[in-house]
């Protein structure tokens, strides 16, 4: 087990996104803005379904926009670069419903997971377990899963289908999802373990 965890690190620096200890501390950061946040509660995602909680959609077209923006700027900087992945139609719709089914039952996505599981949550460790048996079902059935996939359309990004027109797509997309973050009402769900913690 040892030898493996090491390797697993080993891995993680060879492929060049920086040292070990940077990709620690970008995890550390991520875990700490999403307890500040609480979108590791299911009541916060539950609350989002049912139109009681707008802070999920909010936070997720905010990052979006700004990420967007920043990693064009990395990319024309020379600092990052694209890995678009193919588009297979079947795997991509199946995949899309199963995670929404996933997303809506568990009430948070797989990063929140492990997010959760160091608050000592026991939902969040049973959604990890079952993504842990997902993973070896689908890599022992991959042969049959595969065929399902549909036909490889290629690495499909719009500016190739428009022509052109990267930074113009950029900008529009993103003040998009900016603007729209702002006009969303800010409702927030007060879940009452956070108002009176046991102690």
């Amino acid at each position: 087990m040892t030898e493996g965890i090491v390797h697993m690190f080993d891995v993680v620096a060879a492929q060049g996104h920086g040292s070990v200890w940077t990709v620690l501390f970008i995890g550390f950061c991520f875990g700490a803005i999403i307890l500040y946040s609480r979108l590791d509660k299911f009541e916060k995602m539950a609350g989002f379904m049912i139109f009681e909680d707008t802070l999920a959609p909010r936070m997720a077209m905010m990052t979006v926009a700004l990420s967007g923006v920043g990693f064009y700027a990395l990319v024309q900087g020379g600092f990052a670069e694209y890995q678009v992945k193919p588009t297979l139609l079947g795997g991509l719709l199946v995949g899309a419903v199963l995670f929404g089914m996933g997303l809506v039952i568990l009430g948070k996505c797989p990063s929140a997971f492990f997010v959760s599981v160091s608050e000592g949550r026991v939902d969040a460790l049973v959604g990890v377990i079952g993504g842990m048996v997902g993973g070896a079902v689908f890599t022992l059935t991959f042969p049959w899963i595969n065929q399902l996939m549909g036909p490889d359309l290629g690495a499909i990004r719009l500016s190739d289908v428009l022509g052109g027109y990267e930074l113009t797509i950029v900008l529009v997309l993103s003040l998009t999802l900016f603007v729209v973050a702002l006009l969303i009402p800010t409702v927030d769900y007060h879940d009452p373990a956070d108002e009176n913690p046991k102690r």
